[in-house]
């Protein structure tokens, strides 16, 4: 049934057998430092290569400071606890995304509270957010509450979906207006920009990760950029325990994380961020590929949102119905085409499914109908 879609794949990646979803591209430049960090002796938490690769990152984005964790759900959950969300308070997010950032406010000892997406960006959706603010909350001197169980609205955590950038920029706007901070999970959005601004610039604070499928990788790997001083005093200090600066003495004066990068890590990172651009504009040649081909179909291509300039980590198409989905899923992969669908909504899984729907009806669909294509760097 889809011969046509099998045979068009396989010739943007010429010459593989099994086509992966997304495989990380690794060189010489790669072994080269990961060898510079092991001869340094410098392998875990502190090194070289971590300050360099924080260096780069705020090169990179333009922002004024960014702290490398072990990972991206980490960069998200220290990134939530600087912002002041605490137990029992409720983070305003999307049903649809993966799992950490939802597990992040969990780690909070907080509530994710799920507001429907946007269409042309699967991010969260202003309008649904803004319906909410308005018609389901209320403002005292200790902040914003919500009017059903009364509990304060600490965050919004909107996400950028397969590198496409929701619209942050009216998000930040409404959230300003209520007083509460917007952490971006731009876990997937590195090298996406959203009105000539990088992700990960708008909110309060943002976060990357550099799993081993991301445009960059460490490996694993995330970090968090902000451009508040006190902010990133506090990241950086809550990630290295919280230990306090001696020449020697041990003395923690909070209950800190040990979350700091290793170098090791960090070497492979910054052999990785000196390849973003070539990587950025291969993937991007990808993507126009699948556009004009998925044109002529019945599947409707995921297109880079207006006023955006996305990295297309993962290409994605929306099938008819799941009906469609299934098959499409079962014959490609059974012709060794790594292919995947999008994430079960987060409020239908057993831990998550008692916390509140606003709304999710976009969502929803989209759960139901969007596969992701193999979109890695083609050598």
């Amino acid at each position: 049934m889809f011969e046509k879609e099998i045979d068009f794949i396989r010739s943007c990646f010429p010459g593989n057998e099994n086509i992966a979803l997304h495989e990380p591209v690794m060189g010489k430049r790669e072994n080269d430092l990961v060898r510079q960090a092991i001869d340094s002796g410098y392998v875990s938490s502190i090194g070289a290569f971590v300050d360099q690769f924080e260096s780069m990152i705020c090169e990179y984005t333009g922002a004024s400071y960014a702290i490398a964790t072990v990972n991206g759900t980490a960069a998200l959950h220290i990134a939530l606890f600087a912002a002041g969300v605490k137990s029992g308070e409720e983070v305003l997010t999307q049903p649809l995304t993966f799992i950490a950032t939802a597990n992040a406010i969990k780690y909070c000892h907080a509530e994710p509270l799920f507001l429907d997406v946007d269409r042309k960006t699967m991010g969260l959706s202003f309008d649904a957010l803004e319906d909410f603010l308005k018609n389901n909350t209320f403002q005292n001197s200790g902040g914003v509450f919500n009017k059903k169980n009364g509990k304060r609205i600490a965050a919004c955590l909107p996400v950028h979906i397969f590198g496409h950038v929701c619209e942050i920029d009216k998000i930040t706007q409404i959230c300003k207006q209520y007083a509460i901070p917007v952490i971006e999970d731009s876990a997937e959005a590195l090298g996406s920009s959203y009105k000539g601004l990088h992700s990960g610039r708008f909110g309060t604070m943002g976060i990357f990760s550099f799993n081993g499928n991301k445009i960059v990788t460490a490996g694993g790997g995330g970090a968090v950029i902000t451009d508040d001083k006190s902010l990133a005093e506090t990241l950086k200090h809550m990630t290295t325990t919280a230990r306090c600066k001696d020449p020697y003495e041990f003395y923690h004066d909070a209950v800190g994380y040990n979350y700091r990068m290793p170098n090791l890590n960090a070497a492979l990172a910054c052999a990785q961020m000196e390849k973003l651009d070539d990587f950025i504009k291969n993937k991007r040649e990808l993507a126009r590929q699948y556009q004009e081909f998925f044109v002529k179909t019945s599947m409707v291509m995921v297109q880079e949102p207006e006023h955006a300039r996305s990295n297309f980590w993962l290409n994605s198409v929306i099938v008819e119905d799941q009906e469609i989905r299934v098959r499409f899923l079962k014959e490609l992969t059974e012709n060794r085409i790594m292919v995947r669908p999008v994430w079960r909504l987060l409020n239908e899984l057993l831990m998550y499914a008692n916390c509140e729907v606003h709304s999710n009806k976009t969502a929803k669909l989209l759960s139901q109908r969007v596969v992701n294509l193999p979109s890695s760097v083609r050598i």
